[in-house]
């Protein structure tokens, strides 16, 4: 059997036992003194007004004044007491001697404390007399002509005040007794409540599911973001804190208070469904998983899970990118391999002559792409990336161009990111020919072309405030309209997987590299797909 105190409903029902009873007792012991005093100070006033209705008899006073001779006082007295339910009622001379009292054997004898009334007033208190203690009133007799010729002695025994004082805490003990009952019942309710709301488990309980959730939240290296059926927030680990940039929020406040209108939140939210959902933030990759959360048949809100992918993400795309461009390497040792079989060939069969212009040939045609793009693009970081992505395509069919009228000087690129941007940009315009499947059957089956020129601003002179336009478009199965508002959200993608890269966030990161460098991107579908980028230089960077 438990002890007392170790289940919750116990421990309700000792406490509010304890509280309703301690009340209780305090109470009856204030209402029984009070009780008291007052059941006193009534009994005083009644024998008060017993003794000031004798006094004024004329009766009484005649009586008295002659000496009694007819013996009728004893009489009188016994009728006022027996109709007022008085203990006493002694009615005393100047003298001090007795006319009247309950003991017979004490009438005609005299009072051993002094006459007060004489005074002409009342006087009450307790006495301790012949038959007891007792409420007790003394008022003078007047006679007709006003002077005082004795004085009446009332008095109510304590006794008899305590019979009617014990009838009045009878019913205040039975209303404590029935206080005493709601107590427990409430207290019954109050833990079979709480219970409820807290799924039956005990304090221990609760508070080692506390410690325990505690622990294994800060102690993962996964966001844990809990949201109650209301949209408050009343789970968040360090981790999701340093993901979410939630650093000084606080427990309780709202999903909508704390995180900014896009992705994040209406995956939060359940506004977008699914698992594994990408979201891209200024500084991480994410990976989010809502689950909803239902205890006892009730919505308890829902859980969401936060994984950063922001390395592995970059690490799969890194490799992905040197696995294309080894599979282009390999193809252009076997292309280089047959020109230089070819060339042997010639040799062996003494073609000198056709064998030099068939070397002069090939030498030209490497180096006339090249030699192309480093006229026009001064940046050698860019103008590599170009080369590198035309070479890469080539092995899949697709040739990359750059427009005749591109022009680009090493010092115009600064810190923006048009490398991220630019290979975003053509990956995914080549990956979108090579996917088509009407372009199969041509050579090569598409083209992508890259625009790279500066342009000075609308609102601005030559040679201030100018912009980096880079558009890149492709003969490509384009974009349909009804999702070209869709193609910079994170997770929206038009491809299949391909292995653990995750599809729909190079444009979103690029959306996101764009927009922190204070440029914009536009996207539109005239016959392919075109991106047209516009980003901001810096005037010491285009003065000439």
């Amino acid at each position: 059997m438990p002890r007392l105190g170790r289940t919750l409903a116990a421990r309700i029902l000792a406490a509010v036992l304890g509280i309703v009873v301690v009340t209780l007792a305090v109470g009856f012991a204030l209402f029984s003194r009070l009780a008291a005093n007052q059941a006193d100070a009534q009994a005083r006033e009644q024998a008060a007004g017993i003794a000031e209705a004798v006094g004024r008899s004329p009766e009484v006073a005649r009586a008295l004044a002659d000496g009694d001779p007819g013996n009728s006082i004893p009489a009188l007295a016994e009728r006022v007491r027996s109709s007022t339910h008085a203990s006493y009622v002694v009615v005393i001379d100047r003298a001090g001697t007795r006319h009247s009292h309950p003991n017979p054997a004490l009438i005609g004898q005299r009072v051993e404390e002094p006459v007060v009334a004489l005074d002409g007033r009342v006087h009450t208190g307790m006495n301790e007399g012949s038959l007891g203690r007792s409420a007790n009133a003394k008022a003078p007799v007047v006679a007709a002509d006003g002077s005082v010729v004795g004085e009446v002695s009332v008095g109510i025994l304590e006794t008899q005040v305590s019979g009617r004082l014990h009838a009045e805490l009878a019913d205040i003990a039975l209303y404590c007794a029935v206080a005493l009952a709601l107590g427990v019942g409430a207290s019954l309710l109050l833990a079979r409540a709480i219970k409820r709301v807290t799924f039956g488990l005990e304090p221990a309980e609760i508070v080692g599911l506390v410690q325990e959730r505690e622990a294994m939240l800060h102690g993962i290296r996964e966001g844990v973001l809990g949201v109650d059926a209301a949209g408050g927030i009343n789970v968040l680990n360090d981790e999701a804190r340093r993901l979410l940039g939630l650093q000084h929020a606080r427990l309780g406040q709202r999903v909508e208070e704390l995180l900014p209108e896009g992705r994040v939140r209406r995956v939060v939210t359940g506004e977008v469904t699914g698992s594994d959902l990408v979201a891209v933030t200024d500084e991480h990759l994410l990976v989010l998983n809502r689950r909803p959360v239902t205890v006892a048949g009730r919505d308890a809100g829902s859980v969401v899970t936060i994984r950063d992918r922001t390395e592995m993400e970059a690490l799969l795309r890194q490799l992905d990118s040197m696995e294309g461009l080894s599979t282009a390497l390999r193809a252009q040792e076997h292309e280089f391999s047959n020109r230089l079989h070819v060339l042997a060939v010639l040799l062996e069969l003494g073609e000198v002559e056709e064998a030099t212009r068939y070397s002069s040939q090939l030498q030209s045609e490497t180096t006339y792409a090249s030699e192309e793009v480093r006229t026009r693009i001064g940046s050698p970081v860019v103008a590599a990336l170009l080369l590198a992505k035309a070479t890469v395509a080539a092995e899949r069919d697709v040739a990359v161009r750059l427009a005749p009228e591109s022009l680009l000087r090493a010092d115009q690129v600064g810190d923006l990111p048009l490398v991220s941007v630019l290979g975003n940009l053509v990956d995914n315009a080549v990956d979108a020919i090579a996917d088509d499947p009407a372009s199969a059957g041509r050579s090569p089956r598409g083209t992508v072309t890259v625009t790279l020129t500066t342009d000075p601003a609308p609102d601005a002179g030559a040679g201030a405030g100018a912009q980096l336009r880079l558009v890149v478009e492709d003969t490509g199965p384009g974009i349909p309209p009804e999702q070209l508002r869709e193609v910079f959200v994170d997770g929206f993608t038009t491809k299949d997987p391909r292995g653990a890269m995750r599809r729909g966030v190079g444009l979103a990161l690029v959306h996101r590299l764009v927009t922190r460098a204070g440029g914009t991107i536009f996207a539109s579908s005239p016959a392919g797909a075109r991106f047209e980028v516009v980003l901001p230089l810096r005037v010491a960077e285009v003065a000439s």
